[in-house]
């Protein structure tokens, strides 16, 4: 009987203690506001070029290595050891200096002081390394102690988007995608949204350009509130004269998109593809059939296995002209994402 009691007790015990952690967790809850503006400039750069290079690059915050495994995606671990996240900044580091004559560099998942990547500032790093451009981050997770997996929890996260540009924008400011997981998921979550650099042009309109990352491990259905969310604003953008670029991890297809993948395997399971003339019919899809920008992170890589597909690209609004663009293959050897090229210019 005695057992019994101590048992319940502590069962008791426990219940309260989640609760409470839930309550927590609940009332610290990053909440952003629709629309934060993160940066302004009176001394912002009127654009006088026509043609320009963009990179969008999803960095896995240095820990989605080729040689990892990651349990949202059916495999086991949760984070690669120490050296090995220190072995992967470097070698990103690296690469971003290959990016230094682009006027634009959209990056997302580049974390702040999270447990996964052993708490390097790595927003810092790479704006030390761009200190003659531009720079704005916008958070899109935030979360004091993520619990998953029971067994070896995330814990703190704080992570975003990085948009460096060698030009100064008039104004940067950090737009919510609507929609969300359903508590408590949703306390743990990411705040999905997506960074809008705003640069002026001769005649008054402005060069518009976005980096976004959308939801994931979704049914489709936060997806399609954000890409309804963005062609709206993306057809305000127009409706107003500005010239649109929009670039990232869109977590989806192209529409029409058909894989030309010489070796790597395309990856056929639960794809969501953006439907036809989004967000209408005269825009343009920039992507490179040819070269995967994404893998499957339920085993380490190996090339012809692995399966693979193109969720990294851009969208040219009627007024931009796309002149190429061009996926850069790096054996997803620091990230479970692979850089993609393109130059365009302005009609």
């Amino acid at each position: 009987m005695k057992v019994l009691k101590y048992l319940l007790r502590t069962l008791v015990a426990l219940v309260v203690l989640f609760l409470a952690f839930l309550l927590y967790a609940t009332i610290d809850n990053y909440n952003p506001d629709p629309v934060e503006t993160i940066d302004t400039a009176e001394n912002a750069d009127v654009i006088t070029d026509s043609t320009f290079s963009i990179v969008t690059w999803n960095l896995g915050y240095a820990g989605l290595d080729s040689t990892m495994d990651f349990f949202y995606d059916g495999g086991e671990k949760v984070r690669p050891e120490k050296e090995e996240v220190m072995r992967n900044i470097r070698q990103i580091m690296v690469q971003l200096e290959t990016y230094r004559d682009h006027d634009f560099i959209l990056l997302q998942e580049v974390d702040k002081r999270s447990k996964r990547s052993y708490r390097n500032n790595q927003y810092l790093m790479i704006s030390a390394l761009f200190n003659d451009y531009h720079t704005a981050f916008g958070k899109n997770y935030d979360v004091d102690f993520v619990p998953l997996p029971p067994t070896e929890p995330m814990g703190k996260v704080l992570s975003g988007l990085q948009t460096l540009s060698a030009y100064t924008p008039a104004t940067v400011t950090r737009r919510s995608f609507p929609g969300n997981y359903s508590w408590p998921m949703s306390v743990f979550m990411l705040d999905r949204c997506f960074l809008v650099n705003r640069h002026p042009l001769p005649g008054g309109n402005e060069l518009v350009v976005i980096n976004t990352h959308n939801s994931a491990y979704d049914d489709g259905t936060l997806r399609q509130q954000q890409m309804d969310y963005l062609k709206a604003f993306l057809l305000e953008e127009v409706a107003a004269g500005n010239d649109v670029v929009a670039g990232g991890d869109w977590n989806q297809c192209p529409a029409g998109f058909e894989p030309e993948f010489a070796v790597d395997r395309f990856d056929t399971e639960d794809l969501i593809y953006i439907e036809a003339d989004y967000p209408a019919p005269d825009w343009t899809w920039a992507y490179d059939p040819a070269t995967p920008t994404n893998r499957r992170v339920m085993h380490p890589y190996t090339r012809g296995d692995s399966p693979t597909t193109v969720i990294d690209y851009f969208l040219l609004s009627p007024n931009v002209e796309l002149l190429s663009v061009e996926g850069e293959y790096l054996e997803f050897a620091w990230s479970d994402h692979q850089p993609v090229i393109m130059h365009f210019k302005l009609k």
